[in-house]
């Protein structure tokens, strides 16, 4: 935490415009839609109409103080420091709700604050102790109350900033004991009839309802009574009103008693309505200069997605949240009536600096919605709002909160099902909360694709407490992720054991284990068996259609894929899937529509825009597919294809030297491609996998010097130069994606600028030496048998050594051949080689080249 400085005026430009963000927690599309074609929510309609829409990407886990705070900050959880609902107090002697000053970095309105801007946030998660801001912050607690309706109500010490507006604020809060019929029976119609001692459910209704106005009291009476440039407004009623009465809403689920579905199937579409009638009060008071954001933190399943039952873990009411939230703004120079795409949370600070002409932090990790505006801006950037010296308006952390709004804050908690009641022993209650916050560290990491920093974190929770099956399950992704399948094969035989953990769940695990192997065949067996067995899971219809794609079952992947979008239309990994089929069997336009829809869903997604490239280009749409490519270079600047494909487009389709210059410059100053070897031992059947690869459409780098004789009819795909790379390894560019055969003892000169993918043939020694005998014209010796034990050790040395290269270099990724195996199933190997290099080459010509006649030195058997 900085100190804090005297403050200073900035010297940069000041935006007059005047900024409302309207923060509406589980807010969904899938049930906002239906309500304004009913004319349920006018207010709202009306919004869109005016300005800007579209679906808003969570991040992972789903929780909320995590997920509001990387909206306000434009940065993950790591950096910002807020891990959970919980967190030990300063002197680690007891658990409190996460405060205020754990944040580690400055929000939106601290940067505000360092530029002379004036901010009224009210009841932001979390925002507890309220922030010294240039402003007023009323805080997370504010709208917490004990005991009944007429008891002592005092505001918590620290709730409101400045302190002059204290008693002014604290007489606005409404207690649930305000809340009358006129209030209730829009939300219970038949409240009259509820045995308040038996059915608490319409107390949670009332509670809701009272914290609710409450905020919007406080909200209100400060965009009226006091300045601002900047207002803040958090409303968590939907969240609870959806984990409270979900389970009621519309179409009933089974299970679901009548009398109770029919008593309280509209709490949570009431709930919506109250809102868009605290927005027509909003936007009056913003008036018609400002711009105004609407946005939540994630969705909520509303449909057949609902789960039905929820896991034994704290936080389980976050497996009720969608993947993705809303997102809306309006306001002078902003489009209108159109929808946007490809926003996350951590694009709504950047977002907001860009409305107000302030420069982006470069440790920022989102970026600002340019798309929104009408005319185009060009965001100046800074390395970070954090480097920025002076006072920003937040404290340090020693200020004291009140305990008793701390345990009204947590018993909320409790009752929403967020939390588990703390352990008696405050020692475990402390230790269960430390390991939930590097959970949730490492799923933040895991997000964001940094497997590596994820596993010490849960290798450590999981060896420590091994009856946290999640804990498991999780480092088993990570280990996927990262190609460590024996590891994660490991956890998955240990949770076999437990009882707790699905069965259909570990096969769908083992099965993406082996996709990631590139064991399309295998994998595919489990996962078709946790298919049968848990149709209903989404996911798995993907990696189904996942592992036939990788075997190039077209129509059959599709068929999954499509299952796997009828339960969720929302997964961007189906809608590639499904794209890929269509493109592979021709069908551009159905290929390009899907691919769209993935991107709608997931912008940041590399090989969606590539494939879009590619489908524009067989549609001969050649500027659109430069744009792709382009698109998907600057997110993966590694993909050697995309610049590839750029130059083929400028040189041949729409020429244009220049360009085509540049992004061949691209390919050869700044991009080392990938070379694909083919390795192993003489006589392993390196030539035969040089043969397979070359027919199923990868260019080999060979001269054809060593011509085809008895011992390889079919070619040797030798290439002269390779012999000397220990010497020079000059030639190597030209490999760049090709397919070069080099034999294991020389891979240890290969340079580390390079990536290399290599296909390491491996043969029975004693075949190996019969072969190498036979083709040296000793066919006596190897009729005999008669092989030197030295050569034959040395030779296994030499495998070795190779193998120990391999694991070291982080730039190598290897496949192990056995040649027998291909011999025997040549189509079943194909697919696994096919799978690892990319999926791109042609399966059965590959299997077709294999000739099981020319295995004629089979080991003899004892």
């Amino acid at each position: 935490m900085k100190k804090r400085k005297n403050s200073r005026r900035s010297v940069m430009s000041k935006s007059k415009r005047k900024v409302v963000v309207i923060g509406w927690d589980a807010a969904d599309w899938k049930i906002i839609f239906p309500l304004i074609e009913a004319g349920y929510m006018p207010t709202l309609a009306k919004f869109l109409k005016e300005g800007v829409w579209g679906k808003l990407a969570t991040l992972d886990p789903p929780m909320s103080p995590m997920l509001w705070t990387s909206i306000a900050t434009g940065k993950r959880a790591d950096k910002h420091g807020i891990l959970g609902f919980l967190e030990p107090t300063p002197d680690g002697q007891a658990i409190r709700p996460v405060n205020s000053t754990s944040r580690k970095v400055k929000a939106i309105w601290n940067i505000l604050h360092q530029q002379g801007y004036q901010s009224n946030v009210v009841g932001w998660w979390p925002s507890h102790p309220a922030e010294p801001i240039n402003g007023v912050m009323v805080s997370n607690f504010y709208q917490q109350f004990k005991g009944k309706y007429g008891d002592p109500w005092p505001l918590p010490k620290g709730t409101v900033y400045p302190q002059r507006l204290e008693e002014e604020m604290e007489n606005l809060r409404v207690h649930a004991g305000e809340m009358t019929e006129a209030h209730v029976l829009p939300f219970v119609p038949t409240a009259v009839e509820v045995d308040y001692e038996k059915d608490k459910r319409l107390y949670s209704v009332s509670k809701i309802l009272a914290h609710c106005t409450s905020i919007h009291a406080a909200a209100t009476h400060l965009m009226e009574h006091e300045p601002w440039d900047f207002t803040a407004i958090y409303y968590d009623a939907i969240d609870h009103f959806c984990h409270g009465f979900m389970k009621f809403h519309p179409p009933q689920l089974p299970g679901v008693p009548d009398d109770l579905f029919q008593r309280y199937k509209q709490v949570v579409t009431s709930g919506y309505i109250y809102h868009d009638m605290m927005l027509e009060r909003l936007l009056e008071l913003a008036g018609d200069d400002a711009t105004v954001m609407i946005i939540s933190d994630h969705g909520f399943h509303s449909d057949h997605l609902r789960p039905r039952k929820l896991p034994k873990e704290p936080a389980a009411p976050a497996h009720e949240h969608s993947p993705f939230g809303i997102f809306a703004m309006k306001g002078p120079g902003i489009k209108k009536n159109e929808q946007i795409f490809g926003a996350s949370l951590l694009d709504i600070t950047p977002t907001l600096l860009t409305l107000y002409d302030l420069p982006l932090g470069d440790d920022m990790e989102g970026r600002p919605l340019l798309q929104c505006f009408e005319e185009a801006k060009v965001p100046a950037t800074i390395p970070s709002w954090e480097e920025v010296e002076g006072d920003c308006g937040m404290h340090s952390e020693d200020v004291q909160e009140d305990t008793w709004a701390a345990q009204e804050a947590m018993q909320q908690l409790i009752e929403l099902g967020y939390v588990e009641a703390p352990d008696d022993d405050k020692q475990e209650a402390i230790r269960k909360t430390v390991n939930e916050s590097q959970y949730y560290l490492a799923k933040t990491h895991i997000h964001a694709g940094r497997h590596d920093d994820a596993i010490p974190i849960l290798e450590t929770l999981f060896a420590t407490d091994p009856d946290q099956t999640r804990y498991g399950l999780t480092l088993c992704s990570s280990y996927l992720a990262k190609k460590m399948g024996k590891k994660g094969k490991q956890i998955i035989d240990q949770l076999r054991n437990n009882e707790d953990v699905s069965e259909d769940y570990l096969d769908y695990m083992e099965g993406n284990l082996l996709l990631s192997s590139n064991r399309p065949r295998m994998a595919l067996e489990l996962l078709r068996k946790a298919q049968k067995n848990a149709p209903e899971f989404a996911e798995v219809h993907v990696q189904v259609g996942k592992a036939l794609n990788m075997r190039q079952l077209w129509e059959e992947a599709a068929e999954a894929f499509k299952t796997s979008l009828s339960l969720d239309n929302d997964s961007p990994i189906a809608h590639h899937g499904l794209a890929i089929t269509y493109l592979r069997r021709g069908r551009y336009e159905e290929a390009v529509n899907e691919l769209l829809h993935a991107l709608e869903l997931m912008h940041f997604f590399p090989p969606a825009h590539y494939h879009l490239g590619e489908a524009l280009v067989l549609m001969e749409h050649y500027e659109e597919a430069a744009q792709a490519f382009q698109m998907a270079a600057s997110m993966a600047p590694g993909m050697t294809r995309a610049y590839r494909w750029l130059v083929n487009i400028y040189e041949e389709k729409i020429p244009d030297a220049a360009k085509a210059a540049h992004y061949r410059t691209i390919i050869n100053e700044r991009i080392k491609g990938v070379i694909t070897i083919v390795s192993g031992l003489p006589r392993s059947g390196t030539s035969m996998m040089m043969q397979m690869l070359h027919r199923g459409g990868m260019e080999a780098l060979t001269d054809e010097l060593r011509q085809p004789d008895n011992n390889n009819p079919k070619g040797y795909y030798e290439y002269e130069p390779v012999k000397r790379l220990g010497k020079d390894n000059s030639w190597l560019h030209e490999a760049e994606d090709k397919v070069v055969k080099i034999i294991g003892p020389l891979l240890y000169n290969l340079p580390a600028e390079y990536e290399y993918k290599i296909v390491f043939m491996e043969r029975d020694m004693s075949e190996l030496l019969r072969s190498q005998q036979i083709m040296l014209g000793k066919t006596s010796h190897a009729e005999a048998n008669a092989y030197p034990a030295t050569l034959a050790a040395a030779f296994e040395k030499q495998l070795q050594q190779a193998k120990d290269w391999i694991k070291r270099q982080s730039n190598v990724e290897a496949l192990f051949v056995p040649y027998a195996e291909v011999i025997a199933h040549p189509e079943e190997q194909a697919e696994n080689i096919n799978a690892f290099l990319g999926n791109a080459l042609n399966v059965k010509e590959m299997a077709l080249s294999v000739d099981p006649d020319l295995y004629r030195n089979k080991a003899v058997k004892s």
